[in-house]
């Protein structure tokens, strides 16, 4: 049985996402504690940060991607840059 494009997208995405995850971890893996919170300046984020402000969107984009678009209205953007 063939796949609809919408199985073929959706596997060829999971792919993709289960490759850059890998990267990333592969990344952060070489890195201290202390290295992975550290600013690198007052206007700069930290990789900690980053990391969990690119956690944020992709969850708010990638959920009900097949019938929704865009931001949802249940994420809070801008707590994902406060330190916690």
């Amino acid at each position: 049985m063939q796949k609809s494009p919408d199985e073929v997208f959706l596997e060829s995405a999971g792919k993709l996402f289960r490759y850059y995850k890998k990267l990333g971890e592969g990344a952060i893996a070489q890195l201290n504690d202390e290295a992975v919170l550290r600013k690198p300046n007052d206007a700069g984020n930290s990789i900690a940060l980053i990391v969990h402000h690119l956690s944020g969107n992709m969850l708010s984009r990638w959920t009900d991607l097949l019938t929704s678009d865009g931001e949802k209205s249940w994420r809070n953007r801008e707590a994902e840059f406060e330190e916690s």
